[in-house]
């Protein structure tokens, strides 16, 4: 971190970005896959008839305090109260970028949905309002309201204070419902972690993979995966479709807002895919996926 912050050569990022809007998502029927990208790594994803929010986070800085730390560049895409009724809630690690107090402490005022999280999470979430949360291992389920939740792992770490290092567990998830698998695979570096997901779960929908915050590599390389690692994520489970995610929010290291999408389309066409095959949403935008 020290070298890092010494040697560190960031590109710089606009104080804010106003997207253009887009309608509010509207509740999916049980047939239908439907995914709305909010921003970072916050999606709703609506399959089975059943609505799942990941990784809320609408607070304007990622970090423990609100004067200091990366700060929002835009606006999340869908406010809360525009969206369906959400089932469940799912936290995949406790970094500051994903889990956001203020936005769960909302979403379980304001749904009482359960909440899927990794292991030793669940009292800092209980803390914050949600009283109803699972906690699983790594390829560890649990069945609510006909889906089926398996908690993934993932080439990263956890901590919220510099004490408290690896003390919980992070991960993905795979969603199973109305015939679909979709997995949201949160944080990682590239890793085997993908091809062991892809042995157990053969036909994979979708999957959400993170594209951004990698640079330096050298440092970044383990715990965040670039465009071109995302893209061999892509082909080790192959997804029949995959979302870029984890960018153009907050800057947390070095590369510039766009450079994740651009260098996305980059590591595609050198991939030989098409557009569909591995693309990102506008903010806000809801994509419908069909079978």
């Amino acid at each position: 971190m020290l070298r890092w912050l010494r040697s560190r050569e960031r590109t710089p990022w606009p104080d804010a970005v106003v997207d253009p809007p887009h309608p509010p998502p509207t509740a999916a029927d049980r047939e239908t896959l439907a995914v709305t990208f909010i921003g970072h790594s916050t999606f709703l994803i609506q399959v089975g008839g059943m609505r799942f929010l990941t990784d809320p986070i609408y607070a304007q800085r990622a970090s423990p305090f609100s004067f200091v730390g990366p700060k929002r560049a835009r606006p999340p895409g869908q406010p809360l109260e525009t969206l369906p009724k959400v089932d469940v809630t799912l936290v995949s690690h406790n970094h500051y970028d994903h889990l956001d107090p203020v936005a769960l402490r909302e979403v379980a005022a304001r749904w009482s949905s359960r909440a899927v999280t990794g292991l030793g999470n669940a009292a800092l979430l209980d803390r914050i309002g949600l009283k109803d949360t699972v906690e699983l291992d790594w390829w560890g389920s649990v069945e609510i309201g006909g889906a089926r939740i398996t908690y993934v792992p993932a080439q990263h770490f956890s901590a919220r204070t510099p004490f408290d290092r690896n003390r919980t567990l992070w991960g993905g998830f795979v969603i199973e419902a109305g015939g679909r698998t979709v997995l949201f695979a949160a944080d990682s570096g590239y890793c085997p972690h993908f091809a062991e997901i892809a042995q157990r779960f053969p036909r994979i929908d979708l999957a959400l993979l993170p594209i951004g915050a990698y640079e330096p590599r050298w440092f970044m390389g383990v715990v965040h995966m670039n465009p071109e690692d995302a893209v061999k994520a892509h082909r080790d489970l192959g997804a029949h479709r995959s979302v870029g995610m984890h960018f153009g929010t907050f800057a947390l290291t070095d590369e510039g807002i766009d450079a994740p999408v651009t260098a996305l389309r980059r590591a595609r066409a050198a991939a030989g895919l098409d557009e569909g095959d591995f693309t990102t949403l506008e903010f806000g935008e809801t994509k419908v996926f069909p079978a």
